[in-house]
């Protein structure tokens, strides 16, 4: 069996390929789309060919401006495969060895986006279980359930509760708030990467992460209590897609006095207030006190993603 990236004379058959399992797809059209805006690529999309069948096909994602691709959106291979698993490791695994050869300098990790309940539907659960040993068998071995959500005008814009204010900061005073707030977080690719890299590289990796956001550097906002002390700070954000919550967090002496509300609410005002019709957020399915926030705000849990990424190193 032959794995290999595709090129421009391969986009027809590409586009044949159908997925008829019912977890998160990209149809035809937005591959189209998103491939004329360079967000999916000829060479991001790898193909395992048995002969002149393609069997396999792997759909990894990036902002254009990227060099290198940061999900993979969609793993398919065909049901007459015998052990689609490990089919499917060997065609994510030649994937993330020439990404790494080309300089990716972190992997991309691996989005399955399903729907609520979906271990109750025995249908998505199979399609889940090869898709999951795929990714395990590539070395994606860090699994974390999270929840999708979304804030749509009709749920009302949160009031403030006075008892927090919002500021601009430099860099340098967000990236301190930043290390700050890692320490005890819930998160579980926070804690992760506080195991294996420390603080610092912590704070300075998820700083960037969204400086290259599509969301402007001009909505950040420090939040202090009325001491003027540094509670917090607050990043509504954006994807390609939609306006979203970005980065929000408590600094832990400040932690347990409802701030997390405030501060979510400052967001939701700010996106709200830009004509958002939508806002989107995404939280650790074990972060219990985030998902209970969201929930609290108004915000709906719209669907599941279950993410395999590599071990941070």
């Amino acid at each position: 069996m032959l794995f290999r990236p595709t090129t421009e004379a391969d986009l027809d058959r590409m586009l044949a390929v159908k997925v008829d399992e019912p977890v998160g797809w990209i149809p035809a059209d937005r591959y189209l789309d998103e491939l004329g805006q360079g967000m999916y690529r000829p060479e991001w999309t790898w193909v395992a060919e048995d002969g002149d069948r393609v069997v396999g096909r792997a759909l990894w994602w990036g902002p254009p401006a990227c060099d290198h691709p940061l999900a993979l959106d969609c793993l398919y291979v065909d049901a007459s495969v015998t052990d689609r698993a490990a089919v499917g490791a060997e065609l994510i695994s030649a994937g993330l060895r020439a990404f790494a050869e080309q300089g990716a300098r972190k992997l991309p990790l691996y989005n399955l986006t399903l729907a609520n309940g979906w271990r109750d539907a025995p249908d998505i659960a199979t399609a889940v279980a090869w898709r999951r040993g795929a990714a395990l068998a590539a070395g994606l071995t860090d699994e974390v359930e999270r929840l999708r959500l979304e804030w749509t005008p009709d749920v009302g814009v949160p009031g403030s509760s006075g008892r927090l204010t919002f500021a601009e900061a430099s860099d340098e005073e967000f990236l301190r708030v930043f290390r700050r707030i890692a320490a005890g977080s819930l998160d579980g690719e926070t804690r992760r990467n506080l195991a294996a890299k420390g603080a610092d590289a912590t704070a300075r990796d998820e700083m960037d992460f969204y400086l290259g956001c599509p969301g402007e550097r001009a909505w950040w906002r420090l939040a202090h209590t009325l001491d003027g002390e540094v509670a917090g700070l607050a990043i509504p954000s954006a994807t390609p897609y939609n306006r979203n919550v970005g980065y929000l967090g408590v600094v832990p002496e400040f932690r347990g006095r409802g701030y997390v509300d405030d501060v979510l609410a400052e967001i939701t005002r700010v996106q709200a207030a830009a004509g958002a019709e939508l806002i989107t957020a995404t939280t650790d399915m074990g972060n219990a006190p985030m998902a209970a926030a969201f929930a609290r705000a108004g915000y709906r849990t719209a669907e599941i993603r279950m993410v395999y990424s590599a071990p941070a190193s």
